[in-house]
């Protein structure tokens, strides 16, 4: 088993067999002493966050697989925090589809002229490039197909795929009295199909209990009991 990537909340192992291996870790990310599950730095640990993020995905992919969606997702080890999925071909270096439901956060700042804090949006999806150094950018579909990271049939398929899940998700949170409000999602070909890749949990969305963002392992406890 060998180390492929080491990543903010997650490392990846090629067990060379065909998959690789997602170990969960208990890292967390945000601004100052602030968590935020979309911010580019570590600021710390949360002992269990790795585990919960893990439990989550395990939950959402199965069900996602269940609703005929294409995933990464083989099977999960809960005692170990670990994850093994087949190996995908990224976009790029990478590419990030997000979900709004309402307008927050780095939408807010860009269309503050337009929209208010918590409008709520019609499933509007964003891509974003996977660059931290660059401050993951914005781009738009004529760009992917010119910078050839997608075809245009791709990026169609790719934004039905990522409303289809984020209702799914929605739909949950819904049940339980829970707000959805965004999600990032990230997709890849597997044998040349598009998949659902990465991790679902609260590491990649933004959840409102009583208008209050739940965290990872609180939203986990909600989700999955």
């Amino acid at each position: 088993m060998k180390k492929v990537y080491e990543g903010k909340t997650k490392t990846v192992y090629d067990l060379e067999d065909g998959h690789y291996l997602l170990q969960f870790k208990d890292d967390v990310t945000g601004e100052g002493d602030v968590i935020d599950p979309g911010a580019n730095t570590v600021i710390g640990k949360v002992e269990g966050k790795g585990n919960a993020s893990l439990k989550m995905s395990k939950y959402f992919f199965e069900l996602i697989q269940t609703a005929g969606i294409p995933t990464h997702y083989v099977s999960a080890d809960l005692e170990n925090s670990t994850m093994v999925v087949k190996k995908a071909e990224c976009f790029g270096a990478g590419l990030e589809f997000v979900c709004r439901l309402q307008a927050t956060g780095s939408f807010v700042r860009r269309y503050g002229k337009y929209v208010q804090e918590g409008q709520p949006l019609d499933y509007l999806v964003e891509i974003t490039l996977k660059d931290d150094l660059r401050g993951d950018p914005l781009v738009n579909d004529e760009t992917l197909v010119q910078l050839k990271l997608m075809t245009a049939e791709e990026i169609e398929e790719v934004k039905a795929a990522t409303k289809r899940i984020t209702g799914i998700i929605k739909e949950k949170c819904d049940e339980l009295g829970l707000e959805l409000v965004d999600i990032k999602l990230e997709f890849g070909r597997i044998d040349g199909k598009i998949a659902l890749i990465d991790e679902i949990s609260g590491d990649n969305m933004r959840v409102k209990e009583d208008s209050r963002i739940l965290l990872q392992k609180k939203l986990c406890e909600k989700i999955c009991g």
